[in-house]
């Protein structure tokens, strides 16, 4: 099923769909273009290993999902969804044994030209919806950093906060991480 959403004056139209084989350079770009230029600090082998192997970690993987958003045929967002929650460390052992068999969203990234059309809420929509209806969890969790501009305010709209670990220094001075839960129907 692909959702393909009118945009303001009929400028563009997007389709949303899982991802497919001849998707992941596109997303890849996506995904390190945000790791180098809006969070400015590269990409982290191991944060980041799916990026490199996306065919093994979203494609191949019968209970993870990479929803891409294409415009003119070129990916211009992500979102992706593993069957995995939060590692301890970094984050609170309580953290991790809470969501430990939750699913875990992750790279809700869309590049700046395409932001504000409802991209990202329609991309988590669909993660959420494979993750109670194909994968079968219960809940869905995520982490962000609220220093990235709209972040907290957008998942404030979607998600329940379960942990603000700005005060701990999780990952570090200047990394906001606040963590979220999206529960799902049962």
């Amino acid at each position: 099923m692909h959702d393909r959403r009118p945009q303001p004056h009929g400028i563009t139209t997007y389709t949303i769909r899982p991802a497919e084989p001849q998707d992941c350079d596109g997303a890849r770009s996506v995904m390190l273009d945000t790791f180098y230029r809006e969070f400015d600090y590269g990409y982290v082998p191991a944060w980041h290993s799916d990026a490199i192997d996306i065919q093994g970690t979203y494609l191949d993987h019968p209970r993870h999902q990479l929803i891409v958003a294409l415009s003119d045929g070129e990916v211009v967002a992500t979102t992706g969804l593993l069957s995995r929650g939060p590692t301890h460390p970094p984050h609170p052992r309580w953290l991790a044994e809470r969501y430990a068999s939750a699913a875990q969203l992750v790279r809700v990234y869309v590049r700046p030209e395409h932001r504000r059309h409802g991209l990202a809420r329609a991309m988590v929509r669909r993660a959420c919806e494979f993750a109670a209806a194909t994968a079968g969890y219960d809940c869905v969790y995520l982490h962000t950093n609220v220093n990235v501009p709209g972040a907290q305010d957008f998942w404030n709209s979607i998600a329940k906060q379960v942990f603000d670990a700005r005060p701990t220094g999780e990952h570090g001075a200047g990394f906001g991480t606040v963590h979220f839960e999206i529960p799902l129907p049962g």
